[in-house]
């Protein structure tokens, strides 16, 4: 049995559409501003990013079939 992310599912799933969001809006601002405003939503996709691989990081570690003392 694996353990349970910190995120729930619904977490999981708002946590991929925004970085998804982010992802596609950052070469999009980049093209229509011409300063480095940018760079702010590429910053925002990689903090998603490592929040959704540390969820995928705890999904995937086994459970201990032993309680903690």
């Amino acid at each position: 049995m694996r353990s349970a992310g910190f995120l729930s599912e619904r977490q999981r799933r708002y946590a991929w559409v925004g970085f998804l969001l982010a992802a596609f809006q950052a070469p999009v601002a980049a093209k229509v501003v011409h300063d480095a405003s940018w760079l702010f939503a590429v910053v925002v996709a990689l903090c998603v990013a490592t929040v959704i691989l540390a969820d995928d990081a705890q999904r995937r570690r086994p459970s201990s079939m032993e309680p903690a003392e």
